[in-house]
């Protein structure tokens, strides 16, 4: 058995764990434990996958690039 643990302390913990959370709430605990270790497994195995490129930045248009001196924004007589 895992860690060293007979029948008898695996079938003590189930039922302290029934008691703490409930019957209703053993399928989604169990559903969010798999899913969390599904995940973990995922990202371990995926750490030669991590992009490390820089991005660049779009150029932007000459127009908009320009600042406006004040006075181009000045109104005209």
């Amino acid at each position: 058995m895992p860690f060293g643990m007979g029948f008898g302390e695996l079938v003590l913990i189930l039922i302290i764990v029934m008691v703490v959370f409930g019957a209703t709430k053993l399928p989604q605990l169990g559903d969010g434990l798999g899913k969390a270790i599904k995940n973990f497994k995922r990202s371990v195995g995926s750490l030669n996958e991590i992009d490390v490129t820089p991005r660049v930045a779009p150029s932007e248009p000459a127009a908009e690039a320009k600042p406006a001196s004040p006075s181009e924004n000045a109104p005209k007589p």
